[in-house]
């Protein structure tokens, strides 16, 4: 997975952090979705890997559930922990126990369950 995710950084439009990030996510049926941030000069509209291919997983007729493993890769040395921004979708979309991937081009890999990236989520619960 590693060597795809390397592949996909080339893809990621970055111009002004040069931040390149990559993201996998694999459903349960074995598909994949592949995702890049996509940044924009008005920071607010630029869109992170994660939500990238989450969104992608969406259109083509995935639903919460389906979803097994995201794997995300960065372009630096260092291990970019997802924003909070994904990790809402994260709560939105996956299950507590899924595993979330990081990686970064120096070799290194943590993995983490949703539940220990989204500590106290806010969810539909919260809307009733």
């Amino acid at each position: 997975m590693r060597n795809e995710l390397i592949k996909l950084l080339d893809n990621a439009y970055a111009p002004y952090s040069n931040f390149r990030v990559g993201s996998i996510l694999e459903c349960k049926d074995g598909k994949i979705f592949k995702g890049v941030n996509v940044e924009n000069a008005s920071y607010g509209a630029s869109i992170c890997a994660e939500r990238s291919s989450i969104v992608s997983a969406i259109s083509n007729g995935y639903k919460k559930g389906d979803f097994k493993k995201i794997y995300i890769i960065n372009s630096s040395d260092k291990l970019g922990p997802p924003c909070f921004l994904c990790r809402q979708v994260f709560t939105e979309f996956f299950d507590r126990d899924m595993e979330v991937v990081l990686m970064d081009m120096a070799g290194h890999e943590e993995v983490y369950k949703v539940s220990e990236l989204c500590t106290v989520p806010f969810n539909s619960d919260n809307l009733k």
